[in-house]
């Protein structure tokens, strides 16, 4: 038992990085990227759910399949863009800190 053993956990966080300063315009790019990403996906997912409705009408005998497709469809497209408002509002977080790091203050007056 001389030997640590290491635990695997589900996120991993290097120690090396722990005291290096962070890097703004990096992660505000990286959730650029990623709110980009999650509006395809929605756009995707959403013209899926409207193929799935198409579908419906069209074939009458396997309407309920095609029906059930498109709520699944529609709630995916719901949850991507709620994602989406997610990223938009961390990469926002991000490039506040980033100016709050370099001396660039807001005065809000209302």
């Amino acid at each position: 038992m001389a030997e640590e053993k290491q635990h695997h956990h589900l996120f991993h966080h290097n120690k090396e990085d722990e005291g290096k300063p962070v890097d703004y315009i990096k992660e505000e790019k990286e959730h650029k990227r990623r709110e980009h990403l999650g509006e395809l996906g929605a756009a995707a997912v959403g013209a899926y759910a409207l193929h799935e409705k198409h579908k419906a009408k069209k074939d009458p005998e396997h309407a309920h399949t095609h029906k059930i497709k498109e709520e699944v469809a529609a709630a995916v497209a719901v949850g991507a863009g709620g994602y989406v408002f997610h990223e938009h509002h961390e990469k926002k977080e991000a490039k506040k800190e980033e100016e709050e790091a370099h001396g660039k203050k807001h005065h809000h007056l209302f």
